[in-house]
């Protein structure tokens, strides 16, 4: 039997709307590096969703490309970034900040989130420190919506970080690998408007979300890194093809199709959890997004994993495992049936 592949949420190639459009202009001849017509558009259909006139626009290749030449891009050679320690970039990229010269300085996470007053206790005990000029110096602060735990930034949260990030001078970059997932929520209350106004820079991201590959950095002050395109050709994340990435944004942004695929994932994956909890099953905690943990002993883990492919979080106190099921704007009515069958 074909197992039910659940284990992330860019297993599938692109929506099909993004096919066509690839299939359709595919012989067109187009400047390159993004600098053609299908990106400029899908840059102002972006702009426009986030209420942001003026923001610059820049399509990269993948998360963790966009993640290492965002942070290099706004930290000086001294200054290390603030993360959750369960962070994408604290633990799934691989070292790639630190390999870039930068240091990430980790705050205990609850549930994937920090916190406003957790922020500004880092940041004055370092500034209150009389070794600080022998330390690496906050630069930065880097949050994932939703997180690495599929747990969401309130609004009253988001505006309480942004707003100690502007006390101390603290550029705020959000991650937004899984943003579709976030917007389609009904526990979300953060828009896209509310991100250009709370932060100095954000991604949307499209590799998880829809498409073939790639992400939209957003920069509401464009002023703030003036020659961010040399920066992203430096960090080799700049696609000579840019068009395939200014297409499929352009795609996503027309007609609300990128909230819309994000409902699909929600959809699928409240299904189940209720499915999970019919069985009696234990969710590790409460995740609202596309992403369910569920904490087994050996014989559950034997069974999901004789139909189904989850991917392995971590080990529990008591012995059990926690291991991870992500919908994706592709997860059908049909494999959602066919999993509860074999459930």
């Amino acid at each position: 039997m074909e197992k039910i592949m659940l284990a992330s949420d860019y297993q599938e190639g692109a929506h099909p709307a993004i096919i066509k459009r690839l299939c359709d202009t595919n012989l067109l001849s187009t400047e390159g590096y993004g600098t053609d017509d299908f990106s400029e558009s899908g840059r102002v259909k972006i702009r426009k969703a986030c209420e942001c006139p003026d923001a610059a626009i820049h399509f990269l290749v993948g998360g963790t490309q966009t993640n290492a030449t965002v942070i290099d891009a706004l930290l000086r050679s001294y200054e290390g970034v603030i993360a959750a320690d369960s962070g994408h970039i604290s633990v799934h990229e691989a070292g790639a900040i630190e390999a870039g010269g930068h240091k990430v300085l980790p705050l205990c996470n609850d549930y994937g989130k920090i916190d406003a007053v957790q922020l500004r206790d880092y940041y004055e005990t370092w500034l209150n420190d009389g070794n600080r000029d022998h330390m690496v110096k906050p630069g930065m602060v880097y949050l994932s919506q939703p997180t690495e735990y599929g747990t969401l930034y309130s609004l009253k949260e988001l505006t309480s970080i942004s707003n100690v990030c502007r006390k101390y001078h603290l550029p705020l970059y959000v991650d937004g690998a899984r943003l579709a997932y976030a917007l389609a929520c009904p526990e979300n209350d953060v828009t896209l408007p509310d991100l250009a106004r709370l932060c100095d820079v954000f991604y949307i991201g499209g590799t998880k979300c829809g498409a073939l590959m790639g992400e939209a950095v957003v920069i509401p002050d464009p002023t703030l890194i003036p020659h961010f395109f040399t920066i992203i050709k430096q960090h080799g994340a700049l696609l000579a093809k840019g068009r395939l990435l200014g297409l499929q944004f352009d795609t996503l942004f027309t007609d609300d199709l990128y909230e819309q695929i994000g409902s699909v994932a929600i959809r699928s994956a409240n299904r189940l959890r209720d499915l999970f909890k019919s069985k009696g099953y234990t969710l590790s905690f409460a995740s609202p997004t596309n992403q369910i943990f569920l904490t087994v002993d050996d014989k559950q883990k034997e069974h999901l994993d004789s139909f189904s492919v989850s991917s392995f979080w971590e080990k529990a106190d008591d012995g059990r495992t926690i291991i991870r099921f992500a919908t994706s704007w592709a997860t059908s009515e049909e494999k959602i049936k066919a999993f509860e069958k074999c459930l």
